[in-house]
């Protein structure tokens, strides 16, 4: 399958050093399997570094790997309450960082509109019930692939 990774330069071999901690998932290498939303990405990147132009890089990875004992894989299907503690934990800058030993992450993206409703849970102002109800009726669920270990991103190869 083709994934792609939105960004103001091309990244032609992806590097887990220059990733930036307390995403999602984590700190790792971020694609998506659709073009116009790794194209949005870019843009928004540009736009906060104010420096480059939008640019998507190709890869190809074999999905079969998601269902090889090779990698550890973690796959959220929708929003759900232990993908909401999942994110929650990974941008969390008080808890040890990597929350997790995942090769993959496959899931949800936690967007502006996500990081709101996130806030309020942590305020105190919903339960996670709620706060998973809410996210349930998001526009345009978007999905995302972290890659956060050197094995994983071996397994993408650059178009």
């Amino acid at each position: 399958m083709k994934l792609y990774h939105g960004s103001n330069v091309v990244v032609a071999v992806p590097d887990l050093a220059k990733s930036k901690p307390y995403k999602d998932f984590g700190q790792g290498f971020y694609l998506s399997a659709d073009k116009s939303q790794a194209m949005r990405m870019a843009e928004q990147k540009t736009l906060q570094l104010m420096k480059g132009e939008p640019v998507v890089s190709e890869f190809e990875f074999d999905e079969a790997l998601l269902q090889n004992d090779e990698l550890k894989v973690k796959i959220f299907a929708d929003y759900s309450v232990e993908w909401a503690n999942f994110i929650l934990q990974n941008r969390d800058i008080h808890s040890q960082h990597p929350t997790h030993d995942y090769d993959i992450v496959y899931g949800p993206i936690a967007d502006d509109g996500v990081t709101f409703q996130l806030r309020r849970y942590q305020s105190g102002m919903i339960s996670i019930e709620e706060l998973v109800r809410e996210l349930q009726y998001a526009r345009g669920i978007t999905f995302q692939y972290f890659f956060g270990t050197t094995l994983a991103l071996s397994k993408l190869t650059k178009l």
